[in-house]
């Protein structure tokens, strides 16, 4: 045994067993963050059953079971149910109802005890609305007009049902795109001219000049009102005909409710669907988790705004971080004479490393907003005044400041890879005649390539993920306008974002309905994950790839 220990293969297997139980801990991390968020998108059935409230009342619910717990019989009767002496636990449910403009609330725990057999109808149906949650309940007639066109008793309404429901759906994506990139064009052509009348009037233009360019001005707004009479003739048009029909339904306790249909996502009836059929519903509900915009607060809809500027963000923190982290690791490892000073600077540069974020994040909005972007309005943007173009947060403040907090890690990174360069390579490029700026932009920077990359990949593992700074900087709790459109300059660096890290943040602890936010927590935080694994993939492929390159340019 002893001679065992002395062979060192104890402690190869303890780290083996400690990696092993990592992996294990991180996959089933990730597998409950995935059952519990993605889970959220499968069609569940529809129960209904019969309940006895607290004072006696017998009442018929329909929803959908969330989960369940076992408490003490003691905490029910506290809370004012009617529980048999001899009874020590009792099961109680949380059922999803919906229906929050019927009932206040569309989550509620019920006790099994005096709750009757739960049975799955049929034609119980799910309506995904885009205002006041799901509605839960049962069709009666489909209106158009005012006048009953289909009721259930017909074979057809289903069908007629789904159809109306797509056209809808179609409608309301026409109009949100004449809103959002029509007349979105003509507002911003609009404020360019006040601006550009601004401009001149600030710069003294004599009364010919602004006489002339009144002219022009009024050519254009005349144009641009011509427009905008045309596009929001089409766009009336489409409300008219999306107004057009309304679904009447009845909810559990028999309530009749008239629902507009240009309210409705989407009509399901999940006791009705097969395997496969819940497949395909799954399948679109999750495209449209990634894809659409939210709603609701940010419990309904998609994270789509989230995604685009959380990517956004990183590519542009990238794009700032690498020359500046480069340059200053090469100028330090290089060209700094070697001393007392260069080791503070190093000091700093690693302390900088373990300064908490949040400190970045009040630098940022001192600094670079109010400072930094203050000036700019001034010296650039004078005409847009007291309204701030660069003097508030947006996109390019928030990634400055992570580029900000990023830059120890890709300085440290790099000049890692520099001090790995054989001393030999750099004494051959000198003996062949090359300079010394030579030697190191052509030898020694191509071959630490990898270990930039490598700078780089860490800096964007933990800017992907920081949530701290941006709450400072330019992120929102709802901005779902994208930072890129058809308007020059295209990118608006001046434009709030959305962030993925900041959504968990606001879903999670500033949500009204906690419970309906519960799944997309889940949901959010594993999009997070995969897409900062994508991120790092991509930037991991690239720098295999330069280490190939030079490696055999080497050899």
């Amino acid at each position: 045994m002893k001679d065992w220990f002395k062979s060192g293969a104890p402690w190869i297997w303890l780290n083996g067993g400690a990696v092993a139980l990592c992996i294990v801990m991180v996959v089933g991390l990730l597998g409950l963050i995935a059952i519990r968020g993605f889970g959220h998108f499968w069609p569940a059935d529809v129960l209904q059953t019969t309940i006895i409230d607290k004072n006696g009342n017998e009442h018929r619910i329909l929803g959908e079971e969330v989960r369940s717990e076992v408490i003490p019989s003691a905490v029910a009767r506290d809370g004012g149910y009617q529980v048999p002496d001899d009874v020590e636990l009792v099961t109680r449910y949380l059922i999803k109802q919906g229906n929050r403009d019927v009932s206040a609330r569309d989550f509620n725990w019920y006790l099994e005890t005096g709750m009757g057999e739960w049975e799955y109808p049929a034609d119980a149906m799910v309506i995904e609305r885009r205002e006041w949650g799901n509605f839960y309940g049962f069709p009666l007639e489909l209106k158009e007009n005012g006048e009953t066109l289909v009721t259930t008793s017909s074979p057809e309404f289903w069908q007629e049902l789904s159809e109306r429901v797509e056209r809808s759906v179609e409608l309301h994506h026409e109009i949100n795109h004449i809103e959002k990139v029509d007349i979105g064009r003509i507002n911003h052509s609009l404020e360019r001219i006040r601006l550009e009348r601004r401009r001149l009037q600030l710069q003294g233009a004599d009364s010919a000049t602004m006489a002339e360019a009144e002219a022009q001005f009024a050519e254009r707004r005349a144009e641009l009102d011509a427009q905008y009479q045309q596009v929001k003739a089409e766009r009336d048009a489409l409300y008219e005909q999306l107004e057009r029909d309304a679904l009447v339904a009845r909810v559990a306790s028999g309530t009749q409710v008239t629902i507009a249909l240009h309210n409705i996502v989407r009509v399901t009836r999940p006791n009705d669907m097969g395997v496969f059929a819940k497949l395909g519903q799954y399948l679109e509900r999750f495209w449209e988790f990634l894809t659409d915009e939210p709603r609701e607060a940010n419990t309904e809809g998609g994270i789509f705004p989230a995604i685009f500027g959380t990517v956004t963000m990183v590519m542009v923190m990238s794009i700032i971080v690498t020359p500046f982290g480069v340059l200053a690791a090469i100028y330090l490892r290089e060209y700094a004479k070697q001393g007392p000073v260069l080791r503070l600077i190093r000091i700093s540069v690693y302390n900088l490393a373990g300064v908490p974020s949040i400190v970045y994040g009040v630098f940022g909005l001192g600094f670079f907003v109010y400072f930094l972007g203050g000036s700019i309005d001034e010296l650039f943007y004078p005409e847009s005044l007291p309204a701030p173009t660069f003097g508030t947060p947006g996109l390019f403040w928030a990634s400055l400041t992570l580029a900000l907090l990023t830059l120890p890690v890709v300085i440290v990174s790099t000049e890692e890879g520099l001090s790995r360069i054989p001393t030999t390579i750099r004494q051959g490029s000198l003996a062949l005649g090359a300079t010394k700026a030579e030697t190191l932009w052509k030898v020694v920077v191509p071959l630490a390539t990898p270990a930039m990359m490598t700078g780089l990949i860490l800096a964007i593992a933990r800017a992907a993920g920081e949530v701290a700074p941006l709450m400072l900087v330019g992120v929102v709790k709802l901005a779902p306008s994208l930072p890129i459109d058809g308007n020059y300059p295209y990118l608006h660096l001046d434009q709030k974002i959305m962030h993925l890290g900041f959504h968990i943040y606001d879903v999670g602890f500033q949500s009204p309905n906690v419970e309906a936010a519960r799944p997309l927590v889940y949901a959010t935080a594993l999009t997070l994950v995969l897409l900062i694994i994508v991120l790092n993939l991509t930037a991991i492929r690239i720098r295999n790839s330069l280490r190939e390159k030079y490696r055999s340019a080497s050899d």
